[in-house]
């Protein structure tokens, strides 16, 4: 896309959670969880790799509670594991880990990583783990590790100038994709059947041609998705173009089909942003443009056929949304969140609600319940119930 896409938004908002989360999202988890649980940033000094024990500076009794990160680090990349245990990736290399729900956070980032941008990380469980570095050229990277951050492996680092990564998403412990905006006119796709050990380009045989202008954005970690089950689907979004489009593969991206999507684009600061399947085919995407103090009209929509047909919500969020993520074990309530507040919908996406003015770039949640959201100025929060 252009030089705006590789540095992102750089809004700063510092207003406190709405107790308006409270009633509406226990209420949504109370329905839900009954069932089984299944850039632009000035550089300072890195984090020693010890538990970091910075005081909390927002708490509630629910919705969301800051956690004491100890950095400013803007987190793009989050990973819900468990209620307790969550991973973040960052600006300046950043990787943290946290394995007691949030109460410390472990600096794990990988050596010599400082003049990273990560901007997606996909976690297994407490040990294991997958972090995307984006950028043009060899600025785009995968890294691993299996021993909860204490060691890291480069996996792959690209060598095509042509290429800029900018999601990574696991349909299983062992396959993966990766998303690169488009090369010689359509998109590419990187994927791996190790886990993230290895990984080789596909063949774009089976890609339909990219749009002019149009591309990915590194904006959360969510514009390359799966459904949970581990299943062969996987989805990606598109913005910047005439319009804002969703690919889909029912064959881990060996062949794709694509779609309109209702969210406006037409701008290399518009389209959609972010997706979330609950199952094969109920999703949501949300979206806008980026930039401070723009409209976002039509900023989300919903489909109940795999992606094949997507409809503009309702009553959609009053503004840009960067994630999006179902409420587990629920057919109609999920989170949407961006820089200026998180917003939920009950009824499947075609109604959405502000909920908390709080500033977040990316959310994710967890089979056992556990959410957690992350943004600007090492703003990592986990949902709280009582």
């Amino acid at each position: 896309m252009t030089p705006v896409r590789k540095t992102r938004t750089t809004r700063r908002t510092t207003t406190a959670g709405l107790t308006g989360l409270v009633g509406l999202i226990g209420a949504a988890l109370a329905l839900t969880l009954a069932a089984p649980a299944r850039a632009g940033e000035t550089p300072t000094a890195p984090t020693p790799p010890t538990a970091l024990a910075a005081p909390a500076t927002e708490t509630s009794a629910d919705g969301w509670r800051l956690t004491p990160t100890g950095t400013d680090a803007r987190f793009r990349g989050l990973a819900a594991v468990d209620r307790r245990t969550a991973w973040a990736a960052g600006s300046r290399g950043t990787v943290l880990r946290t394995t007691d729900a949030g109460h410390s956070w472990h600096n794990v980032s990988p050596p010599g990583a400082e003049g990273l941008e990560l901007r997606d990380v996909e976690a297994f469980d407490a040990r294991r783990a997958v972090v995307l570095a984006i950028g043009e050229g060899e600025a785009s990277r995968l890294l691993r590790t299996g021993d909860g951050g204490a060691t890291w492996t480069e996996a792959f680092r690209n060598t095509d100038p042509r290429a800029f990564y900018d999601c990574v998403t696991f349909l299983d412990r062992r396959h993966g994709l990766a998303l690169s905006d488009p090369v010689d006119g359509r998109f590419r796709i990187l994927a791996t059947r190790d886990g993230g050990g290895s990984w080789e380009v596909l063949p774009d045989s089976g890609m339909p041609a990219a749009l002019p202008g149009e591309a990915g954005f590194a904006a959360s970690g969510q514009c390359l998705v799966t459904a949970p089950g581990g299943g062969k689907d996987v989805w990606f979004a598109t913005g910047g173009a005439a319009t804002a489009r969703v690919f889909h593969s029912a064959d881990r991206g060996r062949t794709w089909t694509v779609t309109d999507s209702p969210v406006p684009a037409g701008d290399p600061a518009r389209g959609v942003f972010a997706l979330a399947f609950r199952d094969r085919g109920h999703g949501l995407a949300v979206g806008g443009d980026y930039r401070a103090g723009q409209p976002s009209p039509r900023a989300a929509a919903v489909t109940g056929d795999g992606g094949r047909t997507w409809t503009p919500a309702g009553t959609p969020p009053p503004a840009y949304r960067s994630g999006v993520a179902w409420l587990p074990h629920s057919r109609t309530a999920a989170l949407a969140v961006g820089p200026t507040g998180t917003d939920l919908t009950r009824d499947g996406g075609r109604s959405w609600r502000t909920v908390d003015t709080g500033s977040y770039d990316t959310v994710d949640c967890a089979p056992d319940g556990g959410c957690w959201a992350s943004g600007e100025k090492g703003r990592i929060a986990r949902l709280a119930r009582g």
